[in-house]
């Protein structure tokens, strides 16, 4: 053994955090360590008369387009795009998932973010459209969009989650399908709009009242009862995302954003805030998102989403390109707050290490983390687990699974898995 060759053998002894292969976060900037995966990653050295004459690429050779109006994606990201499941014979209700397999960061572009519409998507003439707040009020209000953008704005990052993600982990035999698949009815953006507290504040909200019901305007009238203390506590009227008005598909011209709560209660094409006493057992709050028990009973009103991660890289559809180094990463997020920690195994969770989080770690948005891996080449089993602020933790999954009714696939947080077979193939398994 030269000595270069035991520079990279100490070092990867050194930066070992747990087993088959895991690596210190450090791994990553050591030249002697990077130096051994090269060849793994299919890394070129340049050469040092490589220089730009006629061997240019036909890009360097002539102008680019001119400037457009909006710009769009490269034609070269064509397959980045939602991922579709439509009801038969209705083609407005169902859903789009975000491809988060295929994405990188934390937020999501307006264009990719998940859909759920229970009958299409309205077209609503925004200076027509009207906010109502009536009910256990001392005076029902009446807002034209063009007097709520008076009000004072702030904006935040958050995520949204619909209640039914990850739902198909719960089938009896894993699916063999993408992580977006999975994973993606979930979409973090930076939303921009009013406190709903200050209008109810307006409103002047009677000493007995202790729920909202919110409806929107679509054909479908959505309508779903909120708890008066999420409302005034971070509850906001949405009207821009990500910088741009709110596209129809997610609400324009308003919508509410309730952080952390489960996704169809952030009530897109928000029209109508009617304040009560109770909550109004809405179709939505009945048929659909409630939790089916072993005993036969359902939970109703767990609002809030669970702490959760998901590894993205690698995953189903992705091949590894023989031993060497590689990063595994994902996505970590919790309707109770902050996330605290991410760990991940290598070994089925024989053992685990920590991840590295990368910075701003936010309220109730989505985070992602990262472990350099050294793969021998050997079959691996690949898993994360999230912790939050307030100490939650993910479940199993055969403790997920013991605790719900056959068929249950509402707020399914488990800890997921990949395995990954020697000739580097990725596959969706329940470790």
């Amino acid at each position: 053994m030269d000595e270069i060759e035991k520079l990279n053998s100490s070092t990867m002894r050194e930066d070992a955090v747990a087993g088959n292969g895991l690596l210190n976060r450090r791994a990553l900037l050591r030249g002697a360590l990077l130096s051994a995966g090269i060849a793994a990653a299919g890394v070129g050295v340049a050469k040092a008369d490589d220089s730009v004459g006629t061997d240019a690429p036909e890009w360097m050779k002539t102008p680019g387009k001119p400037f457009s109006a909006y710009g769009t994606p490269s034609h070269w990201q064509d397959k980045v795009q939602r991922i579709f499941t439509i009801a038969p014979g209705r083609a407005g209700t169902g859903v789009s998932r975000t491809p988060l397999h295929l994405m990188e960061g934390t937020i999501t572009p307006a264009g990719l973010h998940f859909e759920r519409h229970h009958n299409g998507v309205p077209d609503i003439d925004p200076s027509r459209h009207e906010l109502f707040i009536h009910g256990m009020v001392k005076q029902p209000l009446a807002f034209s969009l063009e007097t709520l953008m008076r009000y004072p704005m702030e904006s935040r990052i958050h995520f949204v989650e619909c209640a039914g993600n990850s739902g198909i982990y719960g089938a009896p035999q894993p699916a063999q399908v993408t992580a977006g698949e999975i994973n993606g009815l979930l979409s973090c953006s930076e939303w921009t709009g009013v406190r709903l507290s200050t209008l109810l504040a307006e409103a002047g909200v009677e000493k007995e009242a202790k729920w909202v019901i919110a409806e929107g305007a679509d054909a479908a009238a959505m309508s779903r009862s909120i708890p008066l203390e999420k409302c005034v506590d971070d509850a906001m009227i949405a009207f821009y995302q990500n910088g741009e008005a709110i596209r129809p598909e997610q609400g324009f011209p308003m919508r509410l954003l309730l952080p952390g709560f489960e996704g169809n209660m952030n009530v897109k094409w928000l029209r109508r805030l009617n304040v009560t006493d109770m909550p109004v057992d809405a179709r939505d709050e009945t048929s659909h998102y409630t939790e089916l028990m072993p005993d036969g009973k359902a939970r109703q009103y767990m609002f809030p989403m669970g702490v959760k991660s998901a590894i993205l890289k690698p995953s189903f559809g992705m091949t590894m390109k023989g031993p060497g180094l590689y990063e595994i990463s994902g996505l970590a997020w919790s309707g109770a707050g902050r996330v605290a920690k991410v760990e991940v195994s290598a070994d089925g969770g024989k053992s685990w290490a920590a991840a590295a989080l990368t910075e701003p770690i936010m309220s109730k948005s989505l985070t992602r983390f990262r472990m350099p891996w050294k793969w021998d080449g050997s079959p691996a089993t690949l898993l994360s687990r999230a912790t939050d602020e307030k100490g939650g933790g993910q479940p199993t999954r055969a403790n997920w699974v013991a605790t719900y009714a056959a068929g249950q696939g509402y707020h399914n947080n488990a800890i997921q898995s990949w395995s990954v077979g020697a000739d580097g193939t990725v596959k969706n398994v329940y470790a």
